[in-house]
């Protein structure tokens, strides 16, 4: 045997044996006999570099450094699911997919929620391209080198898989090793991890591969996505996943009713304590993938998943003091602070009041011991008090009247639960907020800033808006504390980068209140450029697809105001991005303009995105629903036969794919 087929022979061999022991859990070999195999591998390896190859099990040890993690695009957004916390909730979701399909005839693919770091994963003629992080569902962070080192993570396929697919999954830490990791944190006297998901999380933005090689962190992979795959359901795609080489959960069933949904939660409601991992809930998808085409997304959301929490944890402690919060927008947030108590894995020292009538209504106060629950939210909240264990001496809680940073008297407008310090422009938690906010990795994205350092400039007087950004110098910023000339080399040039930052976020960036991502979005496409939608009427703008009118009477607010536009006119002379650049607008012709046009089935020549695009290039909307403003409908097979329906009644002309393509090419 020469020494390519030896080299080729072993990485077979080991690569069957690492799926073995860390994807089937059913070793054949001892840890010491793989040991001395890849240990042979290394040193043919070293002596024959002409052969190497990047997914040999040798390189899964790490080694390279990652100094900055590349953002990268995702080619199909990364949605959140729509929580349930009631059997209730969900029969409601799924009279909504019923409704939304025209047929009751649906099953459902009931799989246990996670709680990891989620990843997607790009796999190219069978081997391992890519691996970024969700990040904000549209952009992460690839860390491809880190998941390398991950053992349950095939660097290269096994038998006939498609030749380019994503593959999405949770990156966890298995209790069993989270337990030995703080062990030995414990035994040399440092403070142990507070839980595995943060953990997990933080593992995979180590800079060093070989420190996350040494991690026992797992991938559980669930969820496949690309285009012309070789499957028709959820479950189908659950079962080809686990032949090609990913670890699937065997735990995920098929269900043909509600009933059995609900026998499924019941069962690891009860049982999911047993498991080698934490899961929170269980997620529940529509399984015919035709139909989740069909039913489609919501702005944030698919509608046809759900995810089912378990009933949150709880815990009872001590509310030492209330204290108050002051956000970017001026609102006021009552915070508890508590004992430290231990709570869903983690330990909690503060937990939300909301506002004033949360307040009043569980008539909480300090000294009190009350009950602390962590469920879906991230923030732990306060549910009730203990009413038998209040102090004699217990005085009711006054909410505050005036500000507790700036000392301005607070207003509440009708119709909100929130208190506001109307001090938008003085307030300093306010203005540290809003150009926290404009950094933002979703906004600005300004490398070498954070918020801490926002903080910073703005105690030390060299800003007070975002505007005041642009006009930092080197020398300025080097004297502050935890600032060597290298990194304040890079806060400048950061900011300097932040001008090619397209208009969509630059309008995020700017913190208008109810503009949330999707929002501006919407308004850049349709207005494209700052001077446009800072001369719309509040009727102009409610008009424009989806904006309500709290949302344009806030547009309109915010640019009646004048420092606003002075800020907005800086911006402009230091070359912020205020309109779409060509390259961003992909319009190629208007022959849809002012029409809307609704997608329904599976077609043949096209993707229902590549459909989609074609609708918004052409200066066509895409309607997530037919209505009487629909122009046309796109049919095409499997039509659901509720949208059908609704087309006849309403007389909308239903046409082909053909029919569409001719359409724009005319």
């Amino acid at each position: 045997m020469d020494i390519l087929q030896q080299i080729t022979t072993l990485r077979d061999e080991l690569r069957e044996h690492n799926h073995n022991y860390y994807v089937l859990d059913a070793p054949v070999i001892t840890d010491f006999e793989f040991d001395q195999k890849l240990k042979e591998l290394q040193e043919l390896e070293a002596k024959h570099p002409e052969y190497f190859d990047a997914d040999s099990p040798t390189q899964r040890v790490g080694g390279s450094i990652t100094k900055n993690f590349e953002t990268i695009q995702h080619e199909h957004r990364m949605y959140s699911l729509d929580n349930g916390y009631s059997k209730e909730e969900l029969q409601d979701w799924e009279q909504r997919v019923h409704k939304g399909l025209g047929t009751d005839n649906v099953t459902y693919t009931c799989e246990l929620k996670y709680d990891g770091a989620s990843i997607s994963l790009t796999y190219e003629d069978g081997k391992l391209a890519k691996a970024v992080t969700r990040g904000d569902g549209f952009q992460g962070d690839e860390i491809t080198n880190n998941v390398k080192t991950i053992r349950s993570v095939p660097l290269k396929l096994k038998g006939n898989y498609p030749e380019r697919f994503e593959i999405r999954g949770e990156i966890i830490l298995p209790l069993e090793g989270f337990a030995k990791m703080n062990q030995e944190l414990i035994e040399i006297g440092e403070t142990p991890y507070s839980n595995p998901r943060n953990t997990a999380s933080g593992s995979l933005k180590l800079q060093d591969s070989a420190l996350v090689a040494k991690r026992p962190l797992d991938c559980l992979l669930y969820a496949m996505v690309g285009d012309n795959l070789p499957i028709t359901s959820q479950f189908e795609g659950l079962e080809k996943a686990r032949e090609w080489g990913f670890k699937v959960p065997k735990e995920a069933k098929l269900a043909t009713t509600i009933d059995e949904v609900f026998e499924f939660i019941d069962y690891w409601d009860t049982h999911r304590h047993e498991l080698p991992y934490e899961t929170d809930g269980v997620v529940v998808k529509v399984n015919n993938l035709n139909h989740q085409e069909e039913l489609g997304y919501t702005a944030k959301s698919p509608r046809w998943a759900i995810a089912y929490k378990f009933k949150a944890e709880q815990a009872t402690t001590i509310l030492h003091a209330i204290t108050y919060q002051v956000g970017r927008t001026g609102a006021i947030t009552p915070v508890a602070n508590l004992e430290p108590v231990q709570l869903a894995g983690t330990i909690v020292k503060r937990a939300s009041l909301h506002n004033a009538d949360q307040i009043a209504k569980l008539d909480v106060r300090e000294g009190d011991t009350v009950f602390v629950e962590k469920g879906g939210e991230i923030i732990p909240k306060i549910i009730k008090v203990n009413f038998e264990k209040r102090p004699a001496n217990s005085a009711k809680t006054k909410y505050i009247t005036h500000c507790p940073e700036c000392e301005t008297a607070l207003i509440r407008k009708e119709g909100e639960a929130q208190h506001y310090c109307p001090n938008f422009y003085g307030c300093p938690p306010q203005i540290v907020g809003r150009i926290q906010h404009y950094i933002s990795r979703k906004a600005m994205d300004i490398e070498g800033l954070g918020g801490e350092t926002v903080a910073l400039l703005f105690n030390n007087g060299l800003i007070t808006n975002y505007a005041d950004l642009y006009e930092l110098k080197k020398e300025q910023v080097i004297p502050l504390e935890r600032m060597a000339e290298k990194s304040a080399e890079n806060l400048i040039n950061g900011i300097e980068k932040s001008k090619e930052i397209p208009f969509e976020r630059v309008l995020y960036a700017l913190g208008i209140r109810y503009v949330g991502e999707t929002v501006a979005k919407k308004l850049a496409k349709h207005y494209k450029n700052i001077d446009n939608l800072a001369t719309a009427t509040l009727m102009d703008l409610v008009l424009v697809d989806e904006i309500g009118e709290r949302i344009a009477q806030s547009v309109v607010d915010f640019f009646a105001n004048e420092k606003n536009r002075e800020l907005i006119d800086r911006l402009k002379t230091y070359g912020v991005q205020l309109e779409i650049q060509e390259t961003e607008d992909t319009t190629v012709s208007n022959k849809l303009a002012g029409q809307t046009l609704v997608v329904s089935g599976v077609f043949e020549k096209l993707s229902r995105n590549e459909l989609k695009k074609a609708i918004e290039d052409n200066g066509g909307k895409v309607g997530s629903s037919i209505s009487s403003k629909t122009n046309y409908v796109v049919a095409g097979a499997n039509m659901g036969p509720a949208k059908l329906e609704k087309a006849e009644k309403l007389g909308i002309p239903i046409i082909s794919e053909d029919d569409f393509i001719a359409m724009i090419n005319s």
